[in-house]
């Protein structure tokens, strides 16, 4: 089956949203209402757009963007001091690894929530950029390159010059993976199937 981006998006009206100005647990709570919400047999939401007043998306929160508030309450001296250690030859990885245990030593999960929760979602969002906006009728095989070399989970599906729904790293994976299950099938000679094995969302 040829796709197209229609195909697979899962619309805008299905997905987790909130304004901005929103807070980071609003923000979850928004994505816990569309996880209930969906289709049970579909891949699950994995982020939140943050709507601006025109209601147009103005950026993306992912889980792991919310990951990254968990401890943003620390003070922010002690931190600089640590990334100032890049200057006596460390390397990235170990300053960010002492980043991590200064920001979560010595607390509980309950405590590590419970500043950021208050905190709004811009401070923590990613904005969307150029490159992770695709039109609604283009194919499938010409959206895997902005994928691939973006590195992205998700794009902005458009039509008519509004954002009308979302193209998930997910979708895309599960309608090649059908792509590859009909060749081996036409390979071995026995019929294939029309639609991708079961996740599209």
């Amino acid at each position: 089956m040829n796709y197209i981006v229609k195909d697979l998006m899962v619309p805008i009206s299905e997905y987790a949203t909130v304004p901005v100005g929103a807070t980071l647990f609003e923000a979850v709570l928004a994505l816990e209402e569309a996880q209930l919400n969906f289709d049970r047999s579909k891949y699950q939401h994995r982020a939140i757009l943050v709507m601006d007043d025109n209601n147009h998306v103005v950026g993306k929160l992912s889980q792991l963007n919310v990951l990254h508030a968990l401890g943003a309450d620390v003070d922010n001296r002690e931190i600089k001091t640590i990334r100032q250690l890049d200057r006596f030859g460390f390397t990235p990885q170990f300053i960010s690894a002492m980043e991590a245990r200064r920001r979560f030593a010595g607390r509980s999960l309950k405590n590590i929530c419970a500043a950021p929760a208050a905190m709004k979602v811009e401070q923590f969002m990613k904005a969307t950029t150029p490159g992770e906006y695709v039109d609604e009728n283009v194919t499938l095989e010409s959206v895997i390159p902005q994928f691939v070399y973006g590195a992205h989970l998700s794009l902005l599906v458009t039509g008519n010059g509004d954002i009308v729904g979302i193209l998930r790293l997910s979708d895309v994976f599960a309608a090649v993976f059908h792509a590859m299950e009909e060749c081996h099938h036409e390979a071995a000679g026995a019929p294939s199937t029309d639609k991708p094995s079961g996740e599209t969302g």
